[in-house]
């Protein structure tokens, strides 16, 4: 058996999956996030080690057998996390998230230092962890002087289940301090925050041994001695071992509360100007491009607030017939957005209402508007170099044979379907377990799931969606100067 752990924002899953990669069970712990001022977003990192306990306390009583046989642990995790220790390994303060936006003022100055972009190969984003740390320096001076050690979330997992202070490329790719093209830690980078190589981890792939199971937990939980922890990946590229998506040219698309856009590159292919994040990847050799919005079914989600109806009555109100653009623009900055504008300023607009507009043409502009935005981050990675000929859907918004129909006529590309399954990122995590536990080829253990159906663009509406999407695209610099 081998066990993956994801550490994620809302709690800590635990997956158990036998040797053949079959799912044998899943138990989780809750964690909540402590928000003390406006833009503020922590976690108490003793709260992550609760949360595990309760994960693997409830899969000790429900598949207490199978628990027994693991021999390999995968980590996955929330990304980009300040966790602080001292010289006693000593948490220093509550971790700074990934969501916490108080650094913006030292992201925006790091990354007017050429090197970050140049060596990093992304721009300097306030969630990333270099810029907590100049914050940290400038506000917590006294606290900045007794760091020893800097961890990112599930590497602070890793120390406590191992004792190991050791990270891996993908997840240390995003905070603003790794040479991601030599995958190493940039000396540069480092110095420009008032940091020393010191104070990081070692690292490792994704893929290599990263410490044995302390035996005091491994007698505690009911495992056997030498159980081997992998390096393991941050979240987005443990979901994407999950889903196979690991060579060249393959892809998924995510429509959750954000919506994301990954592909997987057996090459370095920086592209900072337009907001796509360039990372390692979790297996060897590989790194990945990632657009990300920040409003896909939470934009719907909205909508239906506002309309009075729930999602679902929009949806079959809508129907599952592609329909042309119907003149609506929608475009969902909600919240701001990340690729291509990295402007959290902006806000959302519906452009060309008419009395004609009634809600289900709303809907429509929705929808539409939520694929065009995908759309830019596809244009993006084209722009980095990446061509794709089709992605796989995954995600809530994928539920939705409509929305599926509006990416595909967007994209101009078939969308895949997978089987019906688990392969997020505790799945990928038990992946990298498994193969650093037995030396399994990565790329043949990371296989893609079975596809259940293709949904393949509107050929006749094609035209109609691009000259949609051209006037999508010309409407975040008309609105750029009133709405921020």
């Amino acid at each position: 058996m081998y066990l993956g752990l994801d550490l994620g924002t809302s709690g800590v899953k635990a997956m158990l999956m036998d040797d053949n990669q079959r799912i044998v069970g899943s138990a989780s712990g809750a964690l909540d996030v402590s928000r003390p001022h406006p833009g503020w977003s922590e976690q108490d990192p003793a709260d992550w080690v609760r949360a595990t306990e309760q994960a693997i306390a409830g899969l000790k009583a429900t598949h207490p057998a199978a628990l027994a046989a693991v021999r390999g642990i995968g980590l996955s995790g929330q990304m980009h996390g300040a966790t602080l220790l001292d010289a006693d390994d000593k948490v220093l303060r509550p971790c700074i998230l990934w969501n916490d936006t108080r650094s913006f003022r030292e992201a925006a100055a790091l990354d007017a230092d050429p090197q970050f972009r140049a060596i990093t190969g992304n721009i300097v984003f306030p969630g990333f962890t270099a810029p907590k740390l100049a914050w940290v320096r400038e506000n917590e001076p006294d606290l900045f002087a007794k760091v020893r050690w800097v961890l990112l979330p599930k590497d602070y997992l890793r120390l406590w289940l191992t004792g190991e202070h050791i990270s891996e490329m993908s997840d240390s790719a995003g905070t603003a301090w790794l040479d991601t093209g030599k995958r190493r830690w940039s000396e540069s980078l480092l110095a420009a925050t008032d940091m020393q190589e010191r104070q990081m981890p070692d690292l490792v792939e994704g893929t290599d041994r990263a410490g044995t199971l302390r035996s005091e937990l491994a007698s505690r939980w009911g495992l056997g001695n030498g159980v081997v922890v992998a390096g393991g990946a941050g979240d987005n590229a443990a979901s994407a071992c999950g889903m196979g998506t690991v060579g060249e040219g393959h892809a998924f698309v995510s429509l959750g509360t954000s919506g994301v856009l990954f592909a997987a590159n057996a090459s370095y292919l920086p592209n900072p100007e337009s907001a796509v994040h360039a990372f390692c990847h979790a297996l060897p050799s590989t790194w990945h491009q990632m657009g990300v919005i920040l409003s896909a079914t939470d934009a719907l989600n909205w909508y239906s607030g506002i309309a009075g109806r729930s999602v679902a009555d929009l949806s079959a109100e809508l129907g599952d017939t592609l329909k042309a653009p119907a003149g609506v623009t929608f475009l969902p900055y909600l919240s701001g957005e990340r690729t291509p504008h990295n402007d959290a300023g902006i806000r959302g607009a519906f452009a060309g209402l008419g009395h004609e507009s009634s809600r289900v043409v709303l809907t429509q502009s929705v929808m539409e508007g939520v694929s065009f935005a995908i759309r830019d981050s596809l244009e993006a990675l084209r722009a980095a170099g990446t061509t794709l000929s089709r992605v796989t859907a995954i995600g809530g918004g994928s539920r939705s044979r409509y929305w599926l129909k509006s990416i595909a006529t967007a994209f101009d590309l078939p969308v895949d379907l997978p089987d019906d399954g688990d392969f997020g990122a505790a799945f990928g995590a038990a992946r990298l377990g498994l193969i650093a536990a037995t030396g399994a080829d990565p790329v043949a253990t990371c296989y893609a799931p079975q596809t259940a159906e293709t949904i393949a663009p509107e050929t006749a509406l094609v035209s109609a969606y691009e000259d949609a999407y051209q006037r999508y695209r010309r409407l975040y610099p008309a609105i750029k100067g009133v709405a921020t």
